[in-house]
């Protein structure tokens, strides 16, 4: 997508086409559930992993020198939006509750 204009003030055509190394993906948009991770191919064949549901998480407690793995209950609080609360998604610096 070319954004320059020329100096009449005309769109600048596009250099190229969109090429496959370019792309964005969809969120992930994490729920809480039974653990669903779908494997995504990445550039020079390697793997991502997407988690559509999780259920347990590996929590660490700082001041009582603590991480273990626990059981995720639900989605207290999220600074960014109120829908992510409400929809229970689970993203990073979301507040939530743990089995622990």
């Amino acid at each position: 997508i070319c954004r320059k204009r020329r100096k009449t003030g005309g769109r600048m055509a596009p250099l190229r086409k969109k090429r496959k190394f370019e792309l964005g993906r969809p969120a992930a948009n994490t729920k809480i559930g039974a653990q669903r991770i779908h494997t995504v191919r990445t550039r020079g064949g390697n793997k991502k992993y997407r988690a559509l549901r999780l259920d347990h998480g590996n929590f660490a407690w700082g001041s009582e020198a603590q991480a273990r793995k626990t059981r995720i209950i639900d989605v207290v609080y999220n600074a960014s939006s109120n829908e992510l609360v409400r929809t229970k998604t689970l993203v990073k610096n979301a507040i939530i509750t743990i089995d622990a």
